[in-house]
């Protein structure tokens, strides 16, 4: 299969695209990431777990991150999910997955999924979507992920999607 991305891991030099791709896609600002990251948090989590890159062009307009469960201790949703689905063992967290609203619809969020399992063969994963996110909804469940079930926090609903290695 070509493709027009070239897919890579990401290096501490792609942070400030990385952020400046988070930014419009925040639920704040009408996109549908729940949670906010800082650089210092990009670069420490790349340093323990892979986040691949899509660039077109020389551009970045996608990641995709993996995370250890320790690292999004910190957030309220993450404990929740894990409250309410125990994680299997050897279990990272799968997302978030943020695509330029320019690249949506070529695949590019299928293709990170691809190249991060090839990446991380044989280990589960767990991920969490709002409920209201339709668009994301759709690409996971396109994906092959298993729906666990529904979870709220904060009085705002997610779905929690799980795969095996």
């Amino acid at each position: 299969m070509t493709t027009p991305y070239d897919i890579t891991l990401a290096t501490p030099a792609d942070v400030p695209a990385i952020l400046a791709l988070q930014e419009p896609n925040l639920y704040e600002n009408g996109g549908g990431l729940s949670a906010r990251q800082t650089g210092e948090w990009f670069r420490r989590t790349m340093s323990e777990m892979p986040i691949v890159v899509g660039r077109r062009d020389g551009t970045l307009v996608g990641y995709l991150l993996a995370t250890s469960l320790a690292a999004k201790a910190h957030v309220a949703i993450v404990r929740t999910m894990l409250r309410v689905f125990p994680p299997p063992p050897d279990c990272y967290l799968y997302g978030p997955v943020c695509v330029s609203d320019t690249e949506r619809g070529n695949g590019l969020a299928g293709i990170l999924y691809a190249e991060l399992r090839s990446r991380l063969a044989g280990r589960p994963a767990m991920t969490f979507i709002r409920s209201d996110n339709a668009p994301s909804l759709r690409a996971h469940r396109k994906m092959g992920m298993t729906e666990l079930g529904e979870f709220v926090t904060d009085g705002e609903s997610y779905i929690a999607f799980g795969y095996t290695g």
